[in-house]
C-alpha cells in the first residue's frame, strides 16, 4: 500500500515488538528515506484467527485500494523462503 505497511511477523516472548518495530522505522528511515509515523497498531492474532485468513487479508488490501486487478500484480510484497529457514 502507498501509505502504509502490513506484516505478519513471529516474536519469541523474549522479543519485543515495539523495538524491533522501531529498528525496523530507523534503518528504513536512513537507507530508504521512509516517512513513518510515531506508533504502530498491532493486532495479535486469536485463537479463533487463522494466518492463513490474515495473509489472505493482507493481499487483498491493493486489490480493495484499486491498486492492482489481481492480488499477484502488486511488485510489493516479501515473502521469505522456508527452505533457508532450516
Amino acid at each position: 500500500m502507498p501509505d502504509h505497511l502490513h506484516a505478519l511477523i513471529g516474536i519469541d516472548g523474549q522479543t519485543s515488538l515495539a523495538q524491533l518495530i522501531r529498528d525496523y522505522k530507523r534503518i528504513t528511515a536512513k537507507i530508504a528515506g521512509v516517512g513513518w509515523q510515531r506508533n504502530f497498531f498491532d493486532h495479535r492474532l486469536r485463537h479463533d484467527e487463522s494466518l492463513a485468513e490474515k495473509f489472505a487479508y493482507i493481499c487483498q488490501n491493493p486489490v480493495r485500494a484499486g491498486l492492482v486487478r489481481i492480488e499477484y500484480n502488486w511488485p510489493y510484497i516479501f515473502i521469505p523462503d522456508q527452505q533457508s529457514r532450516r
